[in-house]
């Protein structure tokens, strides 16, 4: 193909540019190396689906904070709202003084996740603390200890987190020993399952060993909770079926275990509708949410069957910055713009024009083994080769390698490092996404 036209990337010095390795030398001497990077710079400024750093280079987002921007970079009338809060105050901690955004968060969440019993809600700093105590409150309520969660799943780095989380390198390596009374099942990857078997036969062979697994490993009399991703994110954005998720849920009623949706990356409108348990027509027990909750605020949520959040007493559960005063009334404003801006519809847009380029890219680029999608949560598996499917994880390191110098950021996932996931801002111009995926496809020309 000719080379993308660029009318919102604009890449003027070799990534890191001199300001941003200037930076980089303090961050070495001074970071740890702990936390990792995907693009060699800083961010001096963010607006919509375009972050632009410190020598002047722009980007076209495709990551979104690892989906924490599905508002966008700076929505107005969030830091609209942001500015009139920091006026009247920042943090009284909700344990001391209550403030009123708190309860309007709550009450909006209690109305707008999926199911129509009775809920309650309440917050925390991130995605760990929100899957940390979404446990704790199943333990409480059930009075059992054990936690089942699946292959490829991705829960935090926390311990409990981490526990929870199947990708050993680089989550688990080195840090054990683990949280006790925590289990794993296996999760649909139809793409990977042997050839000549169904869709249909991987759910019935997945939740017959289920049933199995009470019997061989755990009693299910003992099991608090199941918790399920409703897409795998970290884990390759791998998609179950409806009846698989709605098989389990069976199983979890027919033995009296809560059903945890961790909503943290698949929930805000990112896969089409306001959170991904709605395409199963399944309504979690528990749900825990973050990300993109608040347009990059840190906060996180539980949501759950008011009995169920009940069940911990006064101060067993909480935090001291917990629902900061900021991040509610930011949440406050996202959801309302996501429903004003029918942002879930654009997420259904956004998901049919990358599939449509990934499946025409497929036809050139033997490399692409699979696409899947749903809503704006897409993603491409690279093999090796068709047959074996063997991952193609050194190619997929330089791919998104060079489209992030080639100014689109991307991110891999994946159990094999070897997928390449969207996560671009609902807010993206139609213009800016196809700017995107020019050099996307450019980069595959020259590499695959």
């Amino acid at each position: 193909m000719k080379s993308a036209t660029k009318s919102f990337v604009n890449i003027q010095t070799t990534i890191p540019g001199p300001n941003a390795r200037a930076l980089l030398e303090k961050k070495e001497k001074n970071v740890p190396r702990g936390p990792f990077t995907t693009v060699a710079s800083f961010a001096a400024k963010g607006e919509g689906a375009l972050l632009t750093d410190v020598d002047g280079n722009t980007f076209i987002d495709f990551a979104g904070a690892i989906g924490t921007l599905n508002a966008g970079h700076c929505p107005p009338k969030v830091v609209e709202a942001l500015k009139a809060q920091l006026d009247k105050y920042i943090h009284p901690c909700f344990h001391v003084m209550m403030y009123e955004p708190y309860v309007a968060l709550a009450e909006k969440l209690n109305q707008i996740t999926p199911g129509t019993h009775t809920k309650k809600t309440f917050f925390l700093n991130s995605g760990a603390e929100a899957v940390e105590n979404a446990i704790k409150i199943a333990r409480k309520y059930t009075g059992r200890k054990a936690v089942i969660s699946f292959e490829r799943g991705f829960h935090g780095r926390t311990l409990l987190g981490m526990s929870l989380t199947s990708k050993v390198k680089p989550y688990k390596y080195g840090f054990g020993p683990f949280a006790p009374d925590v289990y794993k099942m296996q999760y649909p990857y139809y793409y990977r399952a042997e050839h000549g078997v169904s869709p249909e036969d991987v759910d019935r062979e997945i939740l017959k060993k289920l049933e199995e697994f009470f019997l061989v490993e755990v009693a299910a009399e003992e099991v608090a909770a199941i918790i399920m991703e409703p897409v795998q994110g970290e884990g390759g954005f791998v998609i179950p079926s409806k009846t698989f998720v709605q098989g389990v849920k069976s199983i979890c009623e027919k033995h009296g275990i809560l059903f945890i949706a961790d909503e943290i990356q698949t929930g805000f409108g990112r896969t089409g509708k306001m959170f991904a348990m709605e395409h199963f027509d399944v309504a979690p027990d528990l749900m825990t949410m973050s990300k993109s909750i608040a347009a990059g605020l840190p906060i996180s949520a539980v949501t759950g069957r008011a009995e169920i959040m009940d069940a911990p007493d006064p101060g067993q559960i909480g935090g001291t910055y917990g629902g900061s005063p900021l991040g509610c009334v930011a949440a406050l404003q996202v959801i309302e713009m996501m429903e004003e801006e029918h942002l879930c519809e654009r997420a259904n847009q956004i998901g049919e024009a990358v599939i449509a380029r990934f499946k025409s890219m497929q036809q050139k680029y033997a490399v692409i083994g699979d696409v899947r999608g749903l809503g704006a949560m897409v993603a491409v598996e690279l093999v090796r080769d068709q047959a074996s499917k063997a991952p193609a994880d050194k190619l997929t390191a330089k791919i998104v390698a060079a489209c992030n110098a080639r100014g689109v950021i991307t991110l891999s996932a994946g159990i094999f490092k070897n997928v390449i996931r969207i996560l671009s801002p609902l807010v993206i111009t139609d213009a800016q996404l196809q700017e995107g995926l020019d050099i996307i496809e450019e980069v595959f020309e020259d590499l695959a």
